[in-house]
C-alpha cells in the first residue's frame, strides 16, 4: 500500500496480502505481451491515485501456482479482491475497464459515469487520465466526451485513415504472427493463401478504436476486411469468397498485387515459415519432433509438472479432450527453444502442433476448446473418435470420486450457488474434482439433461448425483455432507 506497486515472487506473499481483507488488485504479465506492458503503465498511475489498495504485479509464466490458483490463460488479466475473496476479473487490455473496476474496489466513481479516457478524471485523478489517453492513443486535439453517441471527427478521421493506409487491411484480435482469436487467425491465413500484403491493426490494443470502429463501419464483430477503403465482411464472407473464388476477382478488379512465389517464401509470416535461416540440421530435427507424434505439445515443463499457467492450461484442456499427446520441455535445450520460434514464426510457449500444423498458443487452444473447434478438428484429424456426448458426461462424472460441475473454478466461482457449495466442501475437507459448465456448451446443455437436473451446480459421488445447491446446504447444515461423500 501506499501508492506503489510490488512484484510478487510466491503464492504465500500474495495470499498474506490478500487474506489481510484490504482491496487488492493483481496485474498478471508476461515480458513478451506489448498489451502487458502498456497497460502496466496505467496500472502503476492507478496505484499512485488508490493509495488505501495493494497493486500486486505476477509476471504470470514465471509464477505458474499464482496464475493456475487465479485461473489466468491470457495476459494482461486483472484480478481484484477485497475482504480476502475474489471480487471481479478482467482479461485483455482494456484502459477504461480497469480505471472502473480500480474505482469500484477501491475508490469512488459518479454513478453512471464510465472511466473513459475523456470522463476518467472523476475516478482517479489526472495522472490516469493522461496515461489512459496515451493508451488508447487519443488524438491531441480531441476534446470532446467519447462517451456521447456517435464518433468525434478526430477519432473518424483516425479510423479511415487506418483503412486507407493499405489496399488491404484487417482489423484483428492480435497480430498476423499471433492472432487471440480463430476468426482472426483464419482471415490472416485466407489473405496468405489469396498471396495479397495486408496491413492490420490489433483492435486490442486500443478500447476506444474497437468500440468506434463497430459505428463506423456499421459492423458489431471482428475481424473487419477491408479492401480500397470498402469494408468486405468478417470471417465467414472472407472465407466464402475465398471458397468460390470471388475473393481473387475482387483483388484482381481492384488491381491488388499479389506476392510471388520467391518473396513469399522470405516474408512469410504466422504458420511455418518457408524460409527460416536456420541450419539445415536444426530444420530437420525441428521437423522431425513436431511429427514425432499426431499431436504434439512444446512446453515450459512436463505435462504432470508443467512450468508456466499457460502451458498447464493447454495440458488440461487436452486432458479434458481424452487427447492423447507428446510433449517436448522446450526448457530443457535452449537450441529447440530459440529454433522453434523461428521455425513457426511463433513468439511465446506453448505451441500446439497436430498433424505437423501448427494450432497455435494457450490463448487460441482455450477458445478453440470453449467453442468446440478443437474436438471437431481431433474428429476429422482421426485423432480421437466422435463418441457421443453421452459418453463424455459419463466419462466426466466418473473422472473424481467427488465431483463438482460448476459455473467457473473453485478459486474463482462465477456465481453464488457454486462458490457456496465449493466452501462447504473446503469445509468439510473434503477432495473434490470439478469441471467450469461455462467452458463447454455441449457439457453444460447435455448435463442437464444427462442428470434431469436442471441448474448448477451439480454434485456427484461415485457417478450418483447428489444434487445441487439447496441440497449440499441441507446435507451439511445437518452435519451429513461429509459422511454421504464417504461411504
Amino acid at each position: 500500500m501506499g501508492g506503489s506497486v510490488k512484484d510478487v515472487k510466491s503464492k504465500a506473499e500474495v495470499d498474506a496480502v490478500v487474506g489481510a481483507g484490504s482491496p487488492v488488485v493483481l496485474h498478471f504479465w508476461a515480458s513478451w505481451c506489448e498489451a502487458s506492458k502498456h497497460m502496466d503503465q496505467l496500472f502503476t498511475h492507478l496505484a499512485t491515485d488508490f493509495p488505501k489498495a495493494h497493486f500486486l504485479r505476477v509476471e504470470a509464466e514465471e509464477q505458474p501456482e499464482i496464475s493456475e490458483a487465479y485461473s489466468v490463460s491470457a495476459v494482461p488479466f486483472f484480478v481484484f479482491c477485497k475482504d480476502g475473496k475474489t471480487f471481479d476479473t478482467l482479461e485483455g487490455a482494456d484502459p477504461s475497464s480497469l480505471a472502473n473496476k480500480v474505482a469500484k474496489l477501491a475508490g469512488s466513481i459518479n454513478p453512471g459515469e464510465a472511466a473513459s479516457p475523456a470522463s476518467l478524471g472523476m475516478a482517479a485523478g489526472s495522472a490516469v487520465l493522461e496515461a489512459v489517453k496515451d493508451l488508447a492513443q487519443v488524438d491531441a486535439s480531441k476534446e470532446k466526451n467519447l462517451v456521447e453517441p456517435g464518433l468525434s471527427g478526430s477519432l473518424k478521421k483516425r479510423l479511415q485513415q487506418l483503412v486507407d493506409s493499405h489496399p488491404v487491411f484487417l482489423f484483428m484480435k492480435g497480430t498476423p504472427e499471433e492472432p487471440k482469436c480463430k476468426f482472426s487467425r483464419k482471415v490472416v491465413e485466407v489473405l496468405k493463401e489469396e498471396k495479397v500484403k495486408f496491413g492490420s491493426f490489433d483492435v486490442m490494443s486500443d478500447s476506444e478504436l474497437r468500440e468506434g470502429l463497430k459505428k463506423f463501419s456499421n459492423w458489431p464483430t471482428f475481424p473487419q476486411l477491408y479492401c480500397k477503403g470498402e469494408l468486405l465482411g468478417g470471417c465467414d464472407i472472407a472465407v466464402a469468397m475465398h471458397e468460390n473464388g470471388e475473393l481473387r476477382e475482387v483483388f484482381k478488379d481492384q488491381g491488388i498485387d499479389t506476392i510471388d512465389e520467391e518473396k513469399e517464401s522470405g516474408d512469410a509470416k504466422g504458420g511455418i515459415s518457408k524460409s527460416t535461416n536456420l541450419s539445415t540440421g536444426l530444420s530437420s530435427r525441428l521437423e522431425s519432433l513436431i511429427n514425432s507424434n499426431a499431436v504434439m505439445l512444446f512446453m515450459k515443463g512436463k505435462p504432470d509438472e508443467p512450468k508456466c499457467g499457460f502451458s498447464r492450461k493447454v495440458v488440461e484442456i487436452l486432458q479434458q479432450e481424452s487427447v492423447p499427446f507428446d510433449s517436448f520441455d522446450i526448457l530443457t535445450d535452449e537450441e529447440v527453444r530459440q529454433g522453434l520460434k523461428v521455425y513457426s514464426n511463433w513468439s511465446s510457449y506453448p505451441q500446439l502442433y497436430i498433424k505437423g500444423e501448427l494450432i497455435g498458443g494457450s490463448d487460441i487452444v482455450l477458445e478453440m476448446h470453449k467453442s468446440g473447434e478443437l474436438k471437431k478438428s481431433l474428429h476429422e484429424k482421426g485423432i480421437i473418435p466422435a463418441g457421443t456426448i453421452h459418453d463424455r458426461l459419463k466419462k466426466l462424472i466418473a473422472s473424481s470420486p467427488v465431483m463438482l460441475f460448476m459455473k467457473g473454478t473453485p478459486d474463482v466461482p462465477r456465481c453464488g450457488f457454486s462458490s457456496r457449495v465449493v466452501d462447504a466442501l473446503r469445509q468439510e475437507g473434503l477432495s473434490f474434482g470439478f469441471f467450469d459448465i461455462l467452458s463447454d456448451e455441449d457439457v453444460r446443455r447435455g448435463l442437464k439433461v444427462y442428470s434431469n437436473w436442471p441448474t448448477y451446480p451439480q454434485l456427484y459421488y461415485k457417478s450418483e448425483l447428489i444434487g445441487g445447491h439447496d441440497i449440499v446446504m441441507e446435507l451439511r447444515n445437518n452435519g451429513e455432507l461429509k459422511s454421504t461423500l464417504s461411504e
